[in-house]
């Protein structure tokens, strides 16, 4: 069964209700259980969880305009282990924070491009508490990752 690993640090709960909603994406009852979510709290994500899964959902505060320190660290890891095995994997972002998260953002896709990484959905920027409309959107960039991974 494809996976999507959910490469997350959450430290708030608005970041938890974020991870929850992008799970409920994934695992949407019409995709037919066809696809796993598989958690992975970033300071303890390794390359092996990366190699084995088919896509990631990327979950980071933004503080101090970058990514979370425990995100860069899965980075710093998995860098060169995944370089070549990982090209073309779809990749998702989540982007929490409390004013601009521009340069989380751009930390993150830098990274990701380097990895070769394709981004299939836009970044969800949400600042402040998630209303409706952001965890209506986390829960289609779940969803978008499930179905990119469906028929691989």
């Amino acid at each position: 069964m494809p996976t999507v690993l959910l490469v997350h640090h959450t430290v708030s709960p608005a970041l938890d209700e974020l991870v929850a909603a992008v799970v409920a994406g994934i695992e949407h009852p019409e995709l037919e259980g066809s696809v796993r979510a598989a958690l992975s709290p970033a300071l303890s994500t390794t390359a092996a969880d990366v190699l084995a899964a088919d896509a990631y959902a990327l979950i980071t505060p933004v503080n101090i305009g970058y990514m979370s320190g425990a995100l860069k660290h899965v980075f710093d890891t998995i860098y060169y282990p995944c370089l070549s095995a990982t090209i073309r994997r779809p990749y998702a972002l989540v982007a929490h924070g409390g004013s601009d998260l521009a340069g989380g953002i751009r930390s993150v896709e830098t990274i990701a491009s380097a990895l070769q990484w394709t981004r299939i959905y836009p970044p969800l920027e949400v600042v402040g508490a998630p209303g409706r409309d952001d965890l209506t959107r986390a829960e289609e960039l779940g969803s978008t990752l499930a179905a990119a991974v469906m028929d691989r």
